[in-house]
């Protein structure tokens, strides 16, 4: 999509797909949990994602895989504020993957410069400032990633049920947009999430990411993720270590149906898929163009 993602002082172009590195410094995130959890491996590790082609590092503390156990903030923080912290004034684009607004405060003062927020903005902070993550980011003029997510990490995987999952996961964004923008955050500072995994079966997963043109119908960036995500285990039998192939094909497939940001594990493979994805999707827009000028009569 043309335009920009505006998050502070970086300015993302949307005429290629971004890529999004994942940096978990947790004990217990379903992929990568207890590998980066030291300052020092942690911040190597993100600068190398950065030098295989990372646009954005996505840090996280709180592992929202279904049935994570909730954090506290200040465990939370103490976890992510360094590292984000030393990323940000080397100049990389941080994000801090958290739905707690006291911790993406303390990330944004750190030098994040995107909230990426699992419950869009729902849950409430309990320090002066920071009402909602929608405050927080308003504030310091920060990109904003909404997600659909049903229900909570801890039980969002208990029979999830929707009667059109694409029609209410659109719905549900368009309203956390809605409360973004009177909160004060910028329109071109908002990317939606549609949440695969989140409370939802394998069926919903397919059905969002064969439909993502409608989620891109509200004009904004769509970030998708779906690295290493157990939907290849239920569909394939794979375990974690072995999706990368899958997860690859689904990251090209999102970029052909409209996504502008993948969320990833393995940046320098990723990179590649989506690189030639840009360029497939490329081609086709010139032959419809040229098609259109022979159906009009244009030389």
């Amino acid at each position: 999509m043309a335009g920009i993602w505006r998050c502070r002082s970086h300015r993302f172009p949307l005429d290629r797909t971004l890529v999004m590195g994942v940096l978990n410094v947790t004990p217990d995130s379903f992929s990568d949990g207890g590998r980066h959890t030291d300052v020092g491996e942690a911040i190597t590790h993100a600068l190398l994602m950065v030098e295989e082609g990372a646009d954005v590092v996505d840090v996280g503390g709180e592992s929202t895989r279904p049935g994570a156990v909730p954090v506290p903030v200040s465990e939370e923080t103490r976890r992510t504020e360094p590292v984000v912290a030393a990323l940000a004034s080397a100049g990389i684009c941080v994000s801090i993957d958290t739905r707690k607004p006291d911790v993406a405060r303390h990330a944004v003062e750190a030098g994040a410069s995107i909230v990426n927020d699992v419950a869009a903005g729902r849950v409430r902070g309990t320090m002066a400032g920071s009402t909602t993550t929608l405050q927080v980011a308003a504030r310091a003029g920060a990109g904003l990633v909404l997600m659909h997510m049903r229900g909570e990490p801890g039980t969002m995987q208990a029979a999830p049920s929707y009667t059109d999952v694409v029609a209410e996961v659109r719905e549900f964004l368009t309203s956390r947009v809605q409360a973004a923008r009177l909160a004060g955050v910028a329109a071109d500072s908002i990317a939606v999430d549609p949440g695969i995994g989140f409370g939802k079966t394998l069926e919903h997963n397919l059905a969002l990411l064969g439909n993502l043109d409608a989620i891109g119908t509200l004009g904004l960036p769509v970030l998708v993720g779906t690295s290493r995500k157990s939907m290849f285990e239920g569909l394939l039998g794979l375990p974690v270590g072995e999706r990368l192939v899958p997860g690859l094909a689904s990251a090209v497939s999102s970029v052909l149906l409209g996504a502008s940001v993948v969320r990833v594990h393995d940046v320098a493979a990723a990179v590649e898929a989506v690189r030639w994805a840009d360029n497939l999707r490329a081609g086709r827009a010139a032959a419809q163009r040229a098609l259109r000028r022979q159906g009009g009569g244009e030389a």
